[in-house]
């Protein structure tokens, strides 16, 4: 493969699809210019991160209170995602659990969080927003 066939591949975008009961995103990502890659669980979305090397990674914070040492399965990807510079992470979740989720940002910061319903026009505006080049500050 070329350069000049890396350079013209669109960014891959990971979709965790765990519990869903929000629309199918992906045509709205790929509009956006995103390679789709769908998963139905953190561990399958971990797995392929590590092939994939996502430029965006979309999944749902889900609070689970029972959990003995996290407070969601998105905790486990976003430890995935540090590994692998340059992945931007957003996440879905209930207004409810923002508290939860707020806390869980206090150790690994996620690039976007949208609540449900989620706003089409605001999750095109992060997705934009993700690809643009890290400035020094990003983290």
């Amino acid at each position: 493969m070329s350069p000049s066939d890396t350079a013209s591949k669109p960014p891959v975008l990971l979709a965790v699809f765990e519990l869903g009961g929000y629309p199918n995103f992906a045509p709205l990502y790929a509009e956006e210019g995103f390679a789709v890659t769908a998963v139905t669980s953190a561990r399958k979305a971990i797995s392929a991160m590590k092939k994939l090397r996502p430029a965006v990674v979309v999944a749902e914070f889900n609070y689970q209170s029972d959990f003995r040492d996290r407070t969601s399965s998105l905790e486990s990807l976003l430890a995935a995602a540090q590994h692998h510079a340059g992945t931007r992470v957003i996440a879905f979740y209930e207004a409810e659990s923002q508290p939860q989720l707020q806390r869980l940002q206090g150790d690994t910061p996620l690039f976007a969080t949208l609540s449900y319903p989620i706003d089409e026009a605001a999750l095109r505006a992060a997705l934009r927003d993700a690809l643009r080049p890290q400035d020094s500050g990003d983290r």
